[in-house]
């Protein structure tokens, strides 16, 4: 039986209007928020991945040039996450089963605990496999096709979060407690092992 194969909808549209700087291109050990993100993202094998776009857009592209992503604009961005969720996942390639949703601000997620959410789906692709972290179901995650339309119907700052309460019963949760730490406000920036600081390439 083959395997069901996944995409990447990786978000990065957001202005960061608390932390004060493009959150996307903060770096840490030399590399960038956002190349990072994609750089383990694309680890995990997708058959299609997608770049959301909006503040930043040209800095963010520029980031993540060298890198196999389908860039993607989101013209309102603005209007928060849950807009930028359903560009991205209307752009991914009808071929892929589940879309692996994640953000640039979680600097402790690494390339083992997205490959445990791909295996998790896999064993069950009509169920989501969601981070588990701080008491709540997140992103990453690994989110069935059949939800596309719900998702789709989330506006504003609505992510896949609401979604993945709803529908606990048929979440698969990956237990990745470091996931709590995300980049948020200013004080944010020097927290967990490693401290970031502001990219080469901000506009």
């Amino acid at each position: 039986m083959i395997a069901p194969r996944h995409g990447v909808v990786l978000l990065a549209a957001g202005g960061s209007k608390r932390l004060g700087q493009a959150k996307q291109l903060l770096e840490l050990g030399g590399e960038s928020l956002v190349h990072r993100a994609a750089r383990l993202a694309l680890d995990t094998a997708p058959q299609d991945a997608v770049l959301v776009l909006g503040a930043h857009a040209d800095a963010v592209l520029a980031g993540v040039a060298t890198l196999a992503l389908r860039p993607v604009q989101c013209a309102d961005w603005e209007r928060g996450m849950g807009t930028s969720l359903r560009t991205g996942l209307a752009a991914l390639s009808p071929d892929c089963a589940g879309a692996l949703v994640l953000l640039c601000d979680q600097p402790d997620l690494d390339a083992a605990h997205l490959q445990a959410l791909v295996h998790a789906w896999r064993r069950e692709p009509e169920r989501a496999a969601a981070s588990a972290y701080a008491g709540v179901l997140g992103v990453p995650a690994l989110l069935p096709r059949a939800w596309f339309a719900d998702l789709a119907a989330l506006d504003g700052d609505r992510g896949a979060r609401d979604l993945l309460r709803q529908r606990a019963a048929r979440v698969q949760a990956v237990a990745c407690a470091p996931l709590s730490r995300d980049i948020d406000v200013p004080a944010d920036l020097h927290g967990g092992a490693a401290s970031l600081g502001p990219g080469k390439r901000q506009e």
